[in-house]
């Protein structure tokens, strides 16, 4: 190969690489965004500071409540809420495990914006559904607590027990799809959201009833495979671990955390996670790291899982790693945030307000849980970019940590408004979900939003 056709390779790769990652940085198509990782690329316009009026280019009221996280498709961006008739139970932050509870008796009204993401007006919203919930939820819970996920054709709308909903990009109805109502521990309600790989759209239903793992087409809403798990509930996002050796739908349970193939067939398992999973799994090294925190259970393990396993990997009793699992943590994880890997550490913030930091590629201790702020709850997952981590409050408060091997907290950031909704970062700003409202914000310099 001459010197002129290997530098006119060169030259296509590199065109290549640098249009995918603009791709990606102009989209936040999912939960934590492109490949469930929680971090963005660095850009100067992304804030480090803000308030609910500093640096903030537009914010956009939300009727209803709902707890998804807003994604965004170039100029678009999505968010899902539920708005109730008559008189509406404010949730309660905190940290607490709510009692099972009735089903509302009245009408409620599922539905999908899209808001433009230059002014922050609405370019369309669609009403999903409209009747009385099929089941309860936790008092900290929504009806619209599944994030939405896009391919840039088709934005695909999952609501648990009521259904999910599929339109195209001008607001359009596409296809939708319902199952029978299923049963929820202690009547929490459901929060796993969709993910997609190519043309497959993939669900997860852990609940009381009967388990499921579904992928659909995502152009008709054929059902290509089902397959019934033997699980409880769960509120995990599945994950689709595209590694070295293949592709895998990875999903964390109580009972087994399982990866199948893109044909629905199991590939491994293994026991070992607490009484209750949330945290989304996703990778970084050529590792993928579960997390299963339930903050009453003495066990809460985070995992580092090599590729290529097969079969039932569960670890002995007192061992910390094998031929596939890298490490094991049996104390390190948190209840509702996802991990987050940026740089070289692995950062896990707990519901209660604390911080912890390991070795992303050995599970060593870099430090232990240290105090961000005294009377804070935490539900978001952390993000970064630009060198700092982000840790948002469920008061609205969002603490601003240096990278690093020491918790150095640099700002605190107020909204004032109750917060769940992990955020998204798309185009240099950052897409802030509060009870009521949509923020964008940006590193702009204005005092108060353009008008």
């Amino acid at each position: 190969m001459n010197r002129s056709f290997q530098r006119l390779i060169l030259v296509f790769a590199l065109t290549l690489l640098s249009q995918l990652i603009s791709h990606a940085a102009e989209n936040w198509p999912q939960f934590r965004g492109p490949g469930s990782r929680g971090w963005a690329e660095d850009n100067r316009s992304l804030p480090e500071v803000w308030s609910a009026t500093q640096n903030v280019v537009w914010s956009a009221e939300i009727p209803g409540m709902g707890w998804s996280s807003p994604i965004v498709w170039g100029k678009r961006v999505f968010v899902t809420t539920v708005i109730q008739e008559g008189e509406v139970e404010p949730p309660k932050p905190g940290l607490y495990l709510g009692g099972e509870r009735d089903a509302p008796e009245s009408v409620h009204h599922w539905k999908v914006y899209c808001l433009d993401f230059d002014s922050g007006k609405f370019l369309w919203e669609r009403e999903a559904h409209s009747g009385v919930p099929q089941g309860s939820r936790h008092m900290k819970n929504s009806y619209a607590s599944e994030t939405p996920v896009t391919d840039g054709e088709r934005v695909y709308a999952y609501f648990g027990n009521t259904g999910l909903f599929v339109y195209d990009m001008e607001g359009n109805p596409a296809w939708s799809k319902s199952w029978d109502p299923v049963k929820v521990k202690a009547g929490w309600g459901t929060a796993a959201s969709p993910v997609l790989h190519g043309d497959r759209l993939i669900l997860v239903n852990d609940n009381d009833t009967q388990s499921f793992i579904t992928a659909l087409d995502s152009k008709t809403g054929k059902e290509i495979w089902r397959k019934d798990r033997d699980e409880k509930s769960n509120w995990s996002t599945p994950f689709i671990w595209e590694n070295e050796k293949r592709t895998e739908i990875v999903t964390a349970g109580t009972g087994l955390t399982r990866s199948y193939d893109l044909n629905g067939e199991l590939l491994w398992s293994f026991k070992g996670m607490s009484k209750i999973t949330i945290p989304t799994p996703f990778a970084a090294f050529g590792l993928l790291y579960i997390a299963s925190g339930f903050i009453l259970d003495s066990h809460r393990p985070v995992y580092a899982i090599r590729p290529g396993a097969t079969g039932d990997i569960t670890l002995p009793d007192g061992a910390a790693s094998s031929e596939f699992i890298a490490w094991k943590d049996p104390t390190l994880a948190a209840y509702n945030p996802s991990p987050l890997v940026y740089g070289d550490h692995l950062y896990v913030l707990y519901d209660r307000g604390l911080v912890a930091c390991s070795d992303a590629r050995t599970g060593e201790p870099v430090h232990g849980a240290e105090r961000l702020a005294r009377g804070n709850a935490y539900t978001a997952s952390p993000w970064a970019y630009n060198g700092k981590v982000f840790c948002l409050s469920e008061d609205g408060e969002t603490h601003v940590i240096e990278a690093g091997k020491e918790l150095n907290i640099l700002h605190s950031n107020p909204l004032n408004e109750m917060c769940l909704a992990t955020p998204a970062i798309a185009s240099g700003s950052l897409i802030l979900r509060t009870a009521s409202r949509v923020y964008r914000i940006e590193n702009s310099g204005h005092a108060g939003p353009r008008e």
